[in-house]
C-alpha cells in the first residue's frame, strides 16, 4: 500500500475525481444562476430586479468552477483536452460568447437608463440561453463519443434543450428559496415546467448512454451489476416524485420547506452525475482515451497536485463565506 502511495500512481485518478467534483459544483452553482437568467424572460421589470439581486453576490464566483474545470483538464489531461477542444471548438466558442454577453449585460443593466435597460435584460437572458444550450449540446456530443453524424447532432440539440429545462428547474428552485410573495408563486409554476424537461432529459440520456457502446451496456445490465445499480434510478424517481409533490403544495404557511425544492434538485443532479461518471469510467473521452492514457507525467501531476491542495480549499472557503454572508431572503435591488 505504501509503495503504491509513494509511486504516485494514484495521481491520475485523484485528478479525475477533482475534475469531476469541479464540473459537478459548476453545474449546480452556475446552473441555478443560468436558470434564473433564462427565467427572467417570464418576469416583469420589478421581478427581474429581485431575481438579479438574488444571484448578484454569487454568479461571478460560481463561474470560477468552470475555470477550474478547464484548467484541470488542460494541465492534468492535456491529450484529452486537445481532443475535446478540437471536437467541440464551435460550441465552446458559442458558449464563451454567451458568457461574455451575460457578464457585460449584468453590469451594464445596472447603469443603463430606463429606455435601454430592457435591451440589456434581453442580452442577459439571451446570454443565459446560449450558454446553457451550448453546454447541453456539448454534453450530447460527449455522450456519443463526438460522433459526427446528423443523428448525433439531433441528439445533442435535444440534450441542449433539456439541459436548459434542468437549469430552469434549479433556477426556479433558487428563486423559491430566495424570494417571497407573487414572485415565489411564479417560480413554483416555472419549476413545474422545468421538472418536465429535466425528466425528459434524464430519460433521453439514460436510454441513449447504454447503447453507445457494448461496454457501457454490460456495466449496467449484466449480473450482479444490475442489482447494485438499481438504487440509482429508484432514488432518482423518488426525488422527482418528492419535487413534484412539493411543487403542488408550495408556498406553505410561514414559508415552510422553502429550501426543499432546491435541495432535492441538487440531489437529483448529483445522482445523475454519478450515473454518467460510472458509465464512462475509466475513460476521459468515451471509448477513445482512458484516464491513465491522457494524464500528464506523474512528476508533473505531483507539482500540480501541490498547487491544487492550496488553491481548491481557498475557492471552497470563499464560496462558503459568500453564501454564509448573503444567506436569507433577497431584498429589493439597489445601487449606490
Amino acid at each position: 500500500m505504501m509503495t503504491y502511495f509513494w509511486s504516485y500512481q494514484w495521481l491520475p485518478m485523484a485528478f479525475m475525481v477533482l475534475l469531476g467534483v469541479a464540473v459537478l459544483v459548476y453545474v449546480i452553482l452556475d446552473g441555478y444562476d443560468l436558470g434564473v437568467g433564462i427565467l427572467m424572460s417570464r418576469a416583469n421589470p420589478q421581478e427581474r430586479d429581485i431575481m438579479i439581486s438574488s444571484i448578484g453576490p454569487f454568479w461571478d464566483a460560481n463561474e470560477t468552477w468552470l475555470v477550474l474545470s478547464v484548467g484541470l483538464l488542460l494541465v492534468a489531461f492535456p491529450a484529452a483536452y486537445g481532443l475535446v477542444l478540437t471536437s467541440l471548438y464551435i460550441p465552446v466558442a458559442i458558449m464563451l460568447c454567451g458568457l461574455i454577453l451575460r457578464g457585460v449585460s449584468f453590469d451594464f443593466r445596472a447603469k443603463a437608463k430606463d429606455r435601454h435597460k430592457k435591451a440589456w435584460n434581453m442580452a442577459f437572458i439571451s446570454g443565459s440561453i446560449i450558454t446553457s444550450f451550448s453546454q447541453g449540446y456539448m454534453l450530447g456530443l460527449y455522450i456519443l463519443g463526438f460522433e459526427n453524424s446528423i443523428y448525433s447532432h439531433i441528439f445533442a440539440v435535444v440534450v441542449g434543450i433539456c439541459l436548459c429545462f434542468g437549469y430552469c428547474l434549479i433556477g426556479a428552485s433558487w428563486v423559491i428559496m430566495k424570494t417571497e410573495g407573487n414572485l415565489q408563486k411564479k417560480a413554483v409554476h416555472w419549476a413545474k415546467f422545468g421538472l418536465y424537461g429535466t425528466v425528459l432529459g434524464m430519460a433521453v440520456v439514460s436510454i441513449a448512454t447504454p447503447f453507445v457502446s457494448p461496454r457501457i451496456f454490460a456495466k449496467w445490465f449484466t449480473m450482479p451489476n444490475i442489482f447494485f445499480l438499481m438504487p440509482l434510478p429508484i432514488i432518482s424517481a423518488i426525488i422527482v416524485g418528492m419535487i413534484a409533490f412539493l411543487l403542488q403544495k408550495l408556498p406553505l404557511k410561514n414559508d415552510k420547506l422553502f429550501w426543499a425544492p432546491f435541495a432535492l434538485t441538487v440531489s437529483l443532479f448529483i445522482i445523475c452525475f454519478q450515473g454518467i461518471a460510472y458509465s464512462f469510467y475509466p475513460f476521459v473521452v468515451p471509448e477513445k482515451m482512458t484516464i491513465v492514457e491522457s494524464a500528464s507525467s506523474l512528476e508533473s501531476l505531483l507539482i500540480i497536485f501541490i498547487g491544487a491542495i492550496i488553491v481548491v480549499p481557498v475557492i471552497l472557503a470563499y464560496t462558503f463565506f459568500t453564501y454564509r454572508v448573503f444567506k436569507g431572503k433577497t431584498t429589493e435591488l439597489t445601487y449606490y
